[in-house]
């Protein structure tokens, strides 16, 4: 009975996203919603952690799991894609480079900031 009551909160805080999604005019996935107001519950103590630990845990170790449809719809659009493979690889490593730079650098600004301090 405890995992469906983890699982149940889990549920509702995502339902809340996507109602939020549906309200607010905003680019922002439904499921982003779910992570600020999920974080925003556990940081206001609404709920503890220990609420949704095991469910959370549990969906993690089978997230590689939620991968295969989507692996399996991009087999399926090979023809689509192949005409714009480089355009999509090019994307992929400008932006994972691009990340990698950005998330670097913010990371020395708050290191030798706390530094000073």
């Amino acid at each position: 009975m405890k995992y469906v009551k983890q699982f149940g909160i889990i549920l509702l805080i995502s339902f809340a996203g996507e109602v939020l999604n549906y309200l607010l005019p905003l680019p922002v996935p439904a499921s982003i919603y779910g992570l600020v107001l999920m974080f925003l519950c556990l940081q206001l103590r609404v709920f503890r952690l220990e609420d949704v630990r095991d469910t959370a845990l549990f969906l993690i170790e089978i997230m590689p799991l939620m991968f295969i449809p989507a692996a399996t719809g991009l087999m399926t659009s090979w023809g689509i894609i192949r005409a714009k493979l480089f355009a999509y690889l090019a994307i992929a490593v400008i932006t994972t480079v691009l990340v990698m730079v950005v998330s670097g650098r913010v990371t020395q600004f708050f290191l030798r900031r706390g530094k000073e301090v």
